[in-house]
């Protein structure tokens, strides 16, 4: 069963790999977009781990909806509705329980990209950060590493694509070739959850 301390340093570790690649994730970001993408969500996950070390929620849920409510109000550009829209909504699913588990997050999880998919208009194949969360989502039934993985593959799959949504769409056929570093992102956020699960001994 996954309690709200662990959702809480799901949310840390995150904010720890964002700040790492955050160089990465704008560097791929200054090819087919705005050139701000880590540092925003540099400074959003920052907030999130201000936030939850101020006044830790006590329900997985809550750990979601306020890491959420965070990016949306400190991200700019579109990466704060989208990544905040994933973990309200995956948080509003997870509802009120104290404990969740594996299953109970990944059909929250789907919920989460669900929605994501509805705000930004986009799908699979359209070169976004939904090429990593669909089959990451799907995976996570499996196994927290088959997530890992397949967010992974789903980011790495983006390279050949021509962007059809966001900024990157207005680049047309000189989309192609580049990774996108919204998919890049996610799939940090799914590594630091997998890697969360695995840190139940030590830090992973």
């Amino acid at each position: 069963m996954l309690d709200a301390d662990f959702f809480h340093r799901w949310m840390t570790r995150t904010a720890a790999s964002v700040d790492r690649e955050a160089a990465h994730l704008t560097e791929l970001d200054s090819a087919i977009g705005d050139a701000d993408h880590g540092s925003n969500l540099q400074r959003g996950f920052t907030a999130v781990s201000a936030a939850l070390d101020k006044e830790p929620p006590q329900t997985p849920g809550a750990v979601l909806m306020l890491a959420g409510r965070q990016l949306i109000s400190t991200v700019g550009g579109a990466s704060g509705p989208l990544y905040g829209t994933l973990l309200r909504r995956t948080g509003k699913e997870l509802g009120d329980a104290p404990t969740v588990t594996v299953e109970e997050l990944a059909r929250a999880l789907g919920a989460g990209v669900a929605a994501v998919a509805q705000l930004g208009g986009a799908q699979a194949g359209d070169k976004t950060m939904l090429d990593a969360l669909l089959p990451a989502a799907e995976a996570l039934g499996t196994s927290f590493e088959a997530a890992r993985d397949a967010a992974r593959a789903g980011a790495l799959a983006t390279v050949p694509m021509q962007a059809r949504k966001g900024r990157a769409s207005y680049l047309g056929e000189r989309s192609i070739g580049h990774q996108d570093p919204g998919a890049t992102s996610a799939a940090l956020l799914i590594a630091a959850l997998a890697a969360t699960d695995g840190a139940a001994g030590g830090d992973a």
